[in-house]
């Protein structure tokens, strides 16, 4: 496969998703599998992520979502957790300039308070920096979990209930307290590296999303590969409960 988006055979008359969302799955393996640290894997996977992100205004895809770091991983030893967490902070100054200059908005899901309080920073200078932009909306979980994620937005929409500020709640009073809230649902979950799960990741707005599972790993996984999987998904008939 190639590395760029140009060299596949994309259907252009396909429906594409509007919203793709990857669970960025398999940087470990491939690390083991050359006998490497996870760590080099982990690095390996972030330029892969400039590379899809690059890719998907060509691509048709406006909004990407990917799975950074989920509530779980804090299990991981504490190398790998710093490691990451270094990862994330030099990701975040290295491409905030181009980033910006490529009209890619950059916002983050997750709840922050667990995150080193230079890392939070960082966080909301790019929001800040990126936040006029519109040529691709791409969102990094960090620190997210999907059931985390509803307990929170239960308690504030609690909040706004007890304020009086909302009655009957409904389905769009809670997505509005959701860290996604504005966001448009992902019409795409793609999953790499052959797991089959779902691992917790925007369990809520996915609840109609299309899924693909890639038996490729994360840092094998170029613009060529994406393309094809919206290829395919401009094949399936959406019925959303319909008949």
């Amino acid at each position: 496969m190639g590395e760029t988006a140009a060299s596949a055979v994309g259907n252009p008359d396909c429906l594409r998703p509007r919203h793709v969302a990857i669970i960025m799955d398999g940087n470990g393996r491939w690390a083991r599998n050359r006998g490497w640290p996870r760590l080099v894997g982990h690095r390996k996977g972030a330029e892969r992520v400039k590379q899809i992100v690059r890719a998907c205004p060509d691509l048709g895809v406006n909004w990407l979502t990917v799975y950074a770091f989920s509530t779980e991983n804090w299990k991981r030893s504490t190398e790998e957790v710093l490691g990451l967490m270094s990862i994330f902070a030099r990701y975040i100054e290295r491409e905030a300039e181009g980033l910006a200059a490529e009209g890619v908005r950059l916002r983050f899901i997750g709840a922050r308070g667990r995150l080193d309080a230079k890392l939070q920073r960082l966080m909301a200078g790019i929001e800040a920096r990126t936040a006029g932009n519109s040529r691709l909306n791409l969102t990094v979980a960090i620190n997210y979990g999907g059931r985390d994620e509803l307990v929170r937005a239960s308690a504030e929409l609690g909040r706004r209930i007890a304020a009086g500020e909302i009655g009957e709640p409904t389905e769009a009073d809670l997505a509005d307290c959701l860290d996604t809230a504005g966001f448009p649902d992902p019409d795409l979950v793609i999953r790499t590296s052959g797991e089959t799960r779902v691992s917790n990741f925007l369990p809520f707005q996915a609840a109609y999303a299309e899924y693909e599972f890639s038996k490729t790993l994360w840092p094998d996984f170029t613009p060529d590969h994406l393309a094809e999987i919206l290829d395919r998904f401009g094949l399936r008939e959406r019925r959303f409960g319909g008949a």
